[in-house]
């Protein structure tokens, strides 16, 4: 001990504050920040703490002092993004960044009873109304709002969410033409011509189609594509989604029109890895996805319906391999009705 250096041991328990640490941590999320992905705050730091990923070294219990390695250390995890949806509880305005639309929007979400705050924290917000009550939201939950509640059209929402923010920064965004301060209306081709004369958007220079990838045997996946796809995602768990596009010999190699062939004659249930239809997220079905329906035209191309449990529909990992990431369950909810089960692939209960 005499032998230490006395400097040495104060410089290695020297910590940082918690929003030292929580913009640390929103760093490493990405520069700029990605898309429904809200900063790390210094109360994140403290959950952080509460579940053993950060040892507390000192301060507020709420905004803790922890130490920088610890922080540089989690900061390097790949599946950073994944910790802070499973620990950190997201507060209202964060909530509503996470879902990607406006705060009003996510009130009435709230209103609506979808997402049920999970625990609440005591505020102060001095020059503005003193002490307040501010609920707690499940990140998770958010997230998976946009899959188990289909029926909402979550593009339009955003769209919305969209159009707010470019009138606050854009001082040549077209003005409202009805509506409210609060509720404004815009003429959509004003919008549309902004947009395109803005390079925000681009005219689609093809059909519409839906890319997918099927999962083979032995590992191997096989890729479709569907020309003028329709989903249907139903409200009922016990119900089934059905997807339906047309198909040519030129979108598919001759592995994947074996496996299609395979499963139009119900040999085997497929995997669905990875679903991108126009308007919605990614989705992945581990298996039971099935044929229902094929027509032929006199032109040679192949309208297919395929159909699976909505039970089993789940989130998509973002690469092009696909993959689920986490079942979700239309409409489910604790008590007898609840269908929630969890699946070997590795996805969990809602």
């Amino acid at each position: 001990m005499e032998a230490a250096d006395p400097e040495a041991v104060r410089a290695a328990l020297r910590g940082i504050e918690a929003g030292v640490a929580a913009d640390r941590l929103t760093e490493a999320l990405g520069v700029p920040l990605p898309i429904l992905r809200p900063r790390a705050t210094a109360s994140a730091v403290g959950h952080l703490v509460r579940v053993g990923l950060l040892v507390y070294l000192g301060g507020e219990p709420q905004f803790p002092v922890v130490h920088p390695d610890q922080v540089a250390a989690l900061a390097r995890r790949r599946d950073l993004p994944a910790v802070l949806d499973r620990h950190v509880p997201l507060g209202p305005d964060q909530a509503a960044v996470r879902l990607g639309v406006r705060r009003v929007d996510f009130d009435q979400v709230v209103r609506l009873g979808w997402p049920a705050p999970v625990a609440t924290v005591d505020v102060d917000y001095k020059r503005q109304g003193g002490m307040t009550t501010v609920p707690l939201y499940d990140a998770r939950e958010i997230a998976l709002l946009e899959v188990v509640r289909p029926c909402v059209d979550w593009r339009a929402v955003r769209t919305v969410a969209a159009v707010a923010c470019r009138r606050r920064r854009h001082d040549d965004f077209p003005d409202p033409v009805a509506g409210t301060g609060v509720h404004p209306q815009f003429d959509r081709r004003a919008v549309v011509a902004w947009l395109l004369a803005h390079d925000k958007i681009e005219a689609p220079t093809g059909p519409t189609t839906a890319p997918l990838v099927l999962a083979g045997t032995r590992g191997a996946s096989h890729r479709f594509r569907l020309d003028d796809p329709c989903l249907t995602v139903t409200d009922d768990p016990a119900g089934e989604d059905t997807l339906s596009g047309w198909s040519t010999d030129a979108d598919a190699d001759a592995d994947a029109l074996a496996a299609l062939a395979a499963l139009a004659v119900g040999e085997f249930g497929a995997s669905l890895r990875r679903l991108t239809v126009p308007g919605t997220g990614p989705l992945a079905v581990p298996g039971e996805v099935r044929v229902i329906d094929q027509f032929r035209s006199g032109s040679g191309g192949l309208r297919l319906t395929l159909a699976w449990p909505a039970g089993l529909r789940g989130t998509a990992a973002s690469g092009p391999a696909g993959g689920v990431v986490r079942h979700g369950i239309a409409y489910a909810g604790p008590g007898e009705g609840c269908v929630c089960a969890r699946h070997d692939c590795g996805g969990s209960p809602c």
